[in-house]
Parts: C-alpha cells; sequence; structure tokens
C-alpha cells in the first residue's frame, strides 16, 4: 500500500487532516521524534488497520497550544484496529487479528514492564519512562488518529479479541480500552473505591465519567461529580451519578453535605488536570484548585487517585512556577489527614484485559457512560473544536467507514 492520512496538530487551535506517510516497521523521523529513536527498527511490531481511534482530553491540551507539541505532530494514543501486517520478530499475533492498543507503548523487557508498571518503560523514550502515541515528549512514536498506525511490541502489548464479529458488536464500547476506560478505572481503584464507598469525582468530562462508571463498577454507595459545566453534569446524571455544579458554588464541601450529610466523601479522583478552574460564578484557571479540593473534601486516611494530566512543561500557564509544572499544593493539609496519593499515566495492561470481558458480558456500558459518538475521519477539526467548546460527547474517530456497516 501507499499513503496513509492523519488528523495533525498544526498551531494553536489548528489541526487538519492530511496526506501523511504510510507506516512501515521502524520509526522514522518526522515532528516530535526524538533524534535517538529515529531509524528504531520494530520487527516486533505490526501495521494495523485502524477501526476506531478517539480523540482524548490529553489532545486538547496540546492543540490549544498548552505544550511543547511540534507543528506536524500525527495526534492520537487511542487506537483499536485490524492486524494486516506483521514484523518478522512477532509470533502470536496474526494478520487478521482485532486489537486493542494500551495508549503507553512498553517493551515487555524492562523491569517496570516486568512488574506491570508499563507506563513508565524504561526502553521506549530516550529522554525519560513512559510514552505514548502522537503525543509530546513521548518519544515521538507516531499518533493513531489516521487510516494506518505502526504498533511496537506487538506481541506483548496487543489486547486480541476473541472473537472479531461479537467485537466489532461492542466497538462503541471497546473501542474505549486503549485508554480511557482504563484511566477511569485506575482512578477509581487507586482511590481505593470499594462496596458501600462514597465517592468525589473531580470532572465530568469523558475520564471523568469513565472513573464514575467505574466507581459503579467498583460497587461505590454514592458517586458525586463537579464540574462546571452542566450538559457534562447532566451526561453523569444519566447513569446514576450525584452531581455538584461548581459554576454557580464555591463551597464544594457543603455541596457534598447536602448529598451525603456530611462534608466529605471516602475517596476522590481528579479528572481535571493542569488546566484547572477555580469554583463559582468568577472562576479563573487556578491549577492547584482540584488537588487542594479533593484533600479538602476527602475523610483522614482517605486516598486520592489523581490520572488527571500534569505536566512539566506548559508555555500556557497563569504564572510562571506553573509554567515548569510547579503548583501551589496545600501538601501539609494532605499530610495532616494521612492521605495517599496515586499519580501518573495508567498502567493500561494491567487492567484492560478485565474490562474487556466486563464489556463482552454486559457489565460495563461505559459508551453510553462517555456518549460516545462516531464521526468520518475529515471530521475531526469539527470535533476538536466542538470537544473544545464543553460538548458531552467522547468523539470516536471510524477512518474507514467500517462501524456502522
Amino acid at each position: 500500500m501507499s499513503g496513509n492520512r492523519a488528523v495533525v496538530y498544526v498551531e494553536p487551535g489548528k489541526v487538519e487532516v492530511c496526506n501523511t506517510a504510510y507506516p512501515d516497521l521502524v520509526l522514522r523521523d518526522g515532528p516530535g521524534v526524538n533524534p535517538l529513536n529515529v531509524g528504531r527498527k520494530c520487527d516486533h511490531g505490526v501495521i494495523l488497520k485502524v477501526v476506531t481511534t478517539n480523540i482524548c482530553g490529553s489532545d486538547q491540551h496540546m492543540v490549544r497550544g498548552r505544550t511543547t507539541a511540534p507543528s506536524g505532530l500525527v495526534l492520537g494514543h487511542e487506537i483499536t484496529g485490524e492486524v494486516i501486517e506483521v514484523g518478522r520478530d512477532v509470533e502470536f499475533i496474526k494478520k487478521g487479528d482485532l486489537v486493542s492498543v494500551p495508549f503507553n507503548i512498553a517493551c515487555g523487557r524492562c523491569r517496570s514492564c516486568k512488574e506491570q508498571n508499563t507506563h513508565v518503560c524504561e526502553n521506549v523514550n530516550p529522554d525519560r519512562p513512559g510514552s505514548a502515541y502522537g503525543y509530546v515528549d513521548m518519544g515521538g512514536w507516531v499518533g493513531g488518529q489516521s487510516e494506518y498506525v505502526m504498533v511496537p511490541y506487538a506481541d506483548f502489548q496487543l489486547l486480541k479479541f476473541p472473537d472479531k464479529e461479537r467485537a466489532m458488536e461492542k466497538i462503541r464500547d471497546l473501542t474505549m480500552l486503549s485508554d480511557i476506560f482504563p484511566t477511569g478505572y485506575h482512578g477509581a481503584v487507586s482511590a481505593g473505591v470499594k462496596p458501600g464507598a462514597t465517592v468525589y469525582v473531580a470532572g465530568a468530562g469523558p475520564v471523568g465519567l469513565a472513573a464514575a462508571h467505574s466507581a459503579q463498577l467498583l460497587g461505590a454507595a454514592v458517586v458525586i461529580v463537579g464540574d462546571l459545566n452542566k450538559e457534562r453534569l447532566a451526561q453523569a446524571r444519566s447513569f446514576g451519578c450525584e452531581t455538584v455544579d461548581l459554576s454557580e458554588h464555591d463551597d464544594l464541601g457543603g455541596m457534598i453535605a447536602q448529598i451525603l450529610g456530611v462534608p466529605e466523601v471516602d475517596c476522590a479522583i481528579d479528572c481535571v488536570g493542569f488546566e484547572a478552574h477555580g469554583h463559582g460564578r468568577n472562576h479563573a484557571e487556578a491549577p492547584a484548585t482540584v488537588l487542594n479540593s479533593i484533600m479538602q473534601v476527602t475523610r483522614a486516611g482517605g486516598r486520592l487517585g489523581i490520572p488527571g494530566l500534569y505536566v512539566t512543561g506548559d508555555p500556557g500557564a497563569v504564572d510562571e512556577d506553573a509554567k515548569i509544572g510547579t503548583l501551589k499544593i496545600r501538601l501539609g493539609l494532605g499530610w495532616a489527614k494521612a492521605h495517599t496519593f496515586v499519580t501518573g499515566q495508567t498502567p493500561v495492561m494491567k487492567y484492560h484485559r478485565e474490562l474487556m470481558m466486563a464489556i463482552l458480558n454486559g457489565r460495563a456500558q461505559i459508551a453510553k457512560a462517555v456518549n460516545a459518538t462516531i464521526i468520518r475521519l475529515d471530521d475531526a477539526p469539527a470535533a476538536y473544536r466542538e470537544f473544545d467548546g464543553g460538548a458531552s460527547r467522547k468523539f470516536v474517530i471510524d477512518p474507514h467507514g467500517v462501524v456502522g456497516k
């Protein structure tokens, strides 16, 4: 084959669908590729025909110009596809397999991978542990919001769906396994959600909704979701969550008390990240708001799951400290309350198989929870704008028009 089309970051606020090179089993030079990764041979990899690829809130940070992402970067780290070519070193993945791709790239050979910490693989990013497709400072692996993509370390990483026809019937749910569902689930697990727990989820974007649904799956008694966006709060209520509208009030503890009778929860999950705003009618960007507020409302001895993205470089930050990821966090409060914090990328491979089984057997309805919306590849620029405007949708790109068939 020759040729490929992909969603490319152009400049702040602008993405385009462009013609790009058809992938092969070598990491070629290009926008964002670490020089030490150029020419890296991937005979352990496969070429996928992309079936679905999702727009993520993490992509929006780059598109807004809030990172150092270079122009020309091919976006997309949430990938589900059909294997159409296998490298000579691939033993167990075959042509025709339908697979989910964990967003964090992992070699399967380093100490981190062997300890299931695939989110901090030591061999895929020359700058620091951890990597992802189509993301700034993550080694330069080409993104998957495209027609075709190369995926390395196929035997180790890929989750093969056991029944292709059955999987296509559930593809709107299964496409969430590459990132959003494991990320929300990881946030809930990290926060210690268990049967009977009361849970606060900060943020009603797709990851927040996935975390809320995950908390329900884990047996939470009450899940409260807070946001500034009324449409997204309505989506949270559509599957049984309580909500607090932070655009109207700034007393989070008081709003929780109206629901639970006490101003605190057993555990909390930050699904907002570094572009957080303050609370109340005159809210403005205040990146430490969510971290400080969840410490305030989580009981002593509780746990905080923090899957929300925080970065080391934010050129659009509100102050000089925040530009390098230094935030005014009330660590003393967390220390005094003996909180446990869990941060970082989600180790997708730790969770994706069990979540696949929950989907295939009707226990999880993640597509409904996040309002999955199928679009064409050419619709991606408009979807980015709509998502940036606060639409309560999880946009799923169908590059080859196969999902509706």
